[in-house]
């Protein structure tokens, strides 16, 4: 009878231990966006992945940007108030209070970071080599450290630029300005990005009969007098996707257009405010993409390091009618069938 007993409960042991094994194999198993767990966050989609999301300054098109991705995480089953949750902090275009929000976010070891522009997208690679950042309009990610090359990341970090080849707002600006000499270049000389883009401005100016004046502000609150210091010197006036300079939008746009000088920017939302015209993208699209990219690092699917970052091929040319009538002017004919003429915002 002992030994009976003794024998059930040594097969009772060895059933327990196989159940155990069992389960603990379906607990570690790495699977895809069907609802099983991730390699990358370790979490089914029924549990809440917590994503850090970090804005270098208030600005709309960057506003757009964040939307986009939310959209697109949504498309993929990530929703937020299900599965994963937002924490979502504005840097205020201040470097110490992004390398803040970047340290706070990798302190309390997030899933994903989403960084929206360059500096907050260093500040957060220099917070954390582990946690997974997709970045949004950072336009050259490699001059930027956060990235080796753009084919293959090689590092924790991976995104979509806003990069905008300069040749194609420079053939736009001949096309409406042929006799135009002087283009102003409005920008925050610490922003690597945007004397990136000066330099290149000054690099193919000649090709265009142009002369670069190019003025760096120091803060969003000194854009104004650097812009009205400009306007007696050029016939138009280029503004890039510029941390500090994009706040200022709605002052650069009055003060130009008082004194009749167009505005050539790089995307549609500046357009929107009241620049006259930009081959240029939709932020929107921009942070849809990205968002696809953080679903795809979420379901597994994916690792940064392994991925490329990306331009936005999507590009149109967008006017804002109501300017181009303030500035007595018209379209140019071989444009006519590519122009998409926007919706003012007020």
């Amino acid at each position: 009878m002992d030994q009976m007993l003794k024998r059930k409960g040594i097969i009772l042991t060895l059933v327990t231990v196989m159940i155990l094994t069992l389960l603990s194999g379906c607990g570690t198993q790495k699977n895809n966006s069907d609802g099983s767990v991730n390699s990358s966050t370790g979490k089914d989609k029924k549990d809440i992945i917590k994503i850090g999301e970090v804005q270098v300054t208030e600005y709309f098109g960057l506003d757009l940007s964040r939307e986009g991705f939310r959209a697109a995480l949504a498309s993929r089953g990530y929703k937020e108030g299900e599965n994963i949750e937002i924490e979502y902090a504005n840097a205020q275009s201040d470097q110490s209070v992004g390398q803040n929000i970047a340290q706070s976010f990798a302190n309390s070891n997030k899933d994903l970071i989403h960084a929206v522009a360059t500096p907050v997208a260093q500040a957060s690679y220099n917070a954390t080599k582990d946690i997974p950042i997709v970045f949004t309009a950072v336009t050259d990610p490699v001059d930027a450290g956060i990235v080796k090359n753009l084919d293959k990341s090689g590092t924790n970090v991976v995104g979509m630029s806003d990069m905008v080849p300069m040749k194609a707002q420079f053939n736009l600006i001949k096309k409406f300005f042929p006799e135009a000499k002087k283009l102003g270049i409005v920008y925050s000389s610490s922003d690597a990005n945007s004397s990136v883009k000066v330099k290149e401005a000054k690099s193919i100016a000649s090709e265009y009969g142009l002369e670069i004046i190019a003025q760096g502000a120091a803060t969003t609150n000194d854009v104004g007098q650097t812009v009205e210091s400009l306007l007696g010197k050029i016939d138009i006036l280029y503004v890039p996707t510029d941390s500090t300079v994009v706040p200022a939008m709605p002052i650069i746009i009055t003060k130009a257009l008082e004194k009749k000088i167009p505005i050539i920017p790089e995307e549609k939302g500046q357009v929107e405010l009241g620049a006259l015209a930009a081959e240029g993208i939709d932020f929107y699209k921009l942070g849809y993409e990205s968002g696809l990219m953080a679903a795809d690092i979420l379901d597994g699917k994916s690792k940064p390091q392994d991925m490329p970052s990306k331009i936005l091929e999507d590009r149109d040319i967008y006017v804002n009618k109501e300017t181009l009538e303030k500035l007595g002017l018209t379209i140019p004919e071989d444009i006519k069938d590519k122009v998409k003429f926007v919706e003012v915002k007020k």
